[in-house]
Formats: C-alpha cells, sequence, structure tokens
C-alpha cells in the first residue's frame, strides 16, 4: 500500500483533512487504469472526457445524475481548484469531486 501515501501527499495539497480509507478506496476502483499515463490523468480541457467522469463516478459512485447540474458544478469548481495542476491526477480529482458533492462517506 506504498503507493496510496503518494495519492495521499497529492489530495493533501488541495484539502485540509485527506480520508486515507477513501483515497485507498478511490485507488482499488481505479487499480485497472492507473499504470496508463493518459487513463490516470484528468483533462479538464476536454468535455468529453469530463462527461466520462460524470457518468462513471459521480452517477456510478456519488449517486448525482450526470446530466445533473450539481454534477457539472463539481467538475467545474475541481477544475478550478487544480487549474494550476497540468497533470491532474485521477485519483485526487475523484477524491475532490466526492468532496465537493459532499460523498466522501460513501467510501
Amino acid at each position: 500500500m506504498a503507493d496510496i501515501a503518494k495519492y495521499v501527499v497529492d489530495v493533501a495539497k488541495y484539502t485540509d483533512s485527506v480520508n486515507e480509507d477513501v483515497v485507498a478506496t478511490i485507488v482499488k476502483n481505479l487499480a485497472p487504469v492507473l499504470g496508463r499515463r493518459d487513463a490516470m490523468l484528468v483533462s479538464c480541457s476536454d468535455e468529453k472526457e469530463l462527461q466520462t467522469v460524470r457518468k462513471n463516478f459521480i452517477e456510478k459512485k456519488c449517486g448525482v445524475d450526470a446530466n445533473d447540474e450539481k454534477a457539472k458544478a463539481a467538475t467545474d469548481a475541481v477544475c478550478e481548484r487544480m487549474k494550476d495542476d497540468r497533470t491532474k491526477n485521477r485519483v485526487t480529482f475523484y477524491y475532490l469531486l466526492a468532496e465537493e458533492l459532499r460523498c466522501l462517506g460513501k467510501f
């Protein structure tokens, strides 16, 4: 589980309180894609990718309809929060989405 620590450090750049168990769960869920650089990063300039994030994470994991304005507002907020980071780590992005949508307790 040494890999979890690097994700916790990255998440901690954006939030004061990091729940390591939630990070570990997100890493476990993303394990199949984390080995591929293009899949482990989120591009906020790619609307198609953001829609996929809304469908596959926000809707399936947080229970908020992907087409709901709340889902779009959450992705916009996280993109803004991470705007200075050219390599937006998917684990961190998803954690911040869950925090934004107040669904960390679902993990």
